[in-house]
């Protein structure tokens, strides 16, 4: 069962005892909190991300969501090897997995999803990262699907979303190789889209982007997100004819009328969702 407390402005809630989901304004953070074993992925991740999903997506004050790793030694080394299960036939691997699928979760969310990234981001960490619409990074954050070099391949997703974001060619290299890419190798093959100016500012620097795209018009905010990533599973007809029915949905909505009087008033727009 969560629990939830205030801290300041900020109203804690602990999901399980590696999940904790944080609400800061129309902000909602989702913390991976096993900085121990720099959040490698167990079992109460793998059900603690869906549920804090489920929390801040029914919660209309929650503009943006953010994924931060605890700690200081990275964001999620990726599986928890230590876990034991047991020997398992190729049936029962796949068959868990398939009841698990616990990254697909943020595929389901409307709400931009940010992931703050800093140390060790490999494996399954990465793979999480890659679901996420944006990725910022510390200066010294590393990145690998390393998953070849021990006799498997990724399977939260990484042969798949990869491609989707750097390019076939690139995602075939990182694949294949399993090598190690710094902060500023993953902007230069737009793995990651902004860097901080330090480790230690990371958090203040993502809270502020988080915040400036939370305080425009929350159906915009929404439609543009469902446009964009429609683009990746659409043609370009049927692309451009759910964004022409996207814009004919926002035009009469109060915060365009809203965003417009603003303008013409010279002052900050007050956004209603509607």
């Amino acid at each position: 069962m969560s629990e939830a407390t205030a801290v300041g402005a900020a109203v804690t809630e602990v999901i399980n005892p590696a999940v904790t989901l944080v609400r800061e304004g129309g902000v909602g953070w989702v913390v991976l909190n096993r900085p121990g074993q720099i959040n490698a992925i167990n079992d109460d991740i793998r059900s603690g991300v869906p549920a804090a999903l489920a929390a801040l997506d029914a919660d209309s004050q929650i503009r943006v969501i953010v994924f931060r790793g605890e700690g200081q030694r990275g964001f999620c080394a990726g599986a928890d090897i230590k876990e034991s299960r047991g020997p398992e036939s190729s049936i029962e691997v796949r068959r868990r997995m398939e009841q698990a699928r616990w990254i697909e979760a943020l595929d389901r969310i409307e709400k931009p999803i940010i992931a703050a990234l800093h140390g060790y981001c490999m494996g399954g960490g990465m793979e999480l990262a890659l679901a996420c619409d944006i990725r910022f990074a510390a200066p010294e954050a590393i990145f690998a699907l390393p998953e070849t070099g021990l006799g498997l391949i990724p399977g939260g997703g990484g042969t798949q979303r990869l491609a989707r974001v750097i390019g076939p060619g690139r995602a075939m290299d990182a694949l294949l190789t399993g090598e190690r890419y710094t902060a500023e190798q993953a902007r230069d093959i737009g793995l990651v889209t902004r860097i901080a100016s330090s480790a230690e500012t990371l958090l203040q620097e993502v809270a502020e982007f988080a915040t400036r795209i939370a305080v425009k018009p929350p159906l915009a905010t929404l439609y543009v997100k469902r446009a964009a990533r429609a683009a990746l599973d659409l043609d370009l007809k049927k692309g451009l004819d759910l964004e022409l029915d996207l814009f004919a949905m926002l035009a009469p909505t109060s915060d365009v009328k809203e965003a417009a009087q603003a303008f013409r008033e010279k002052r900050e727009p007050r956004f209603s969702g509607r």
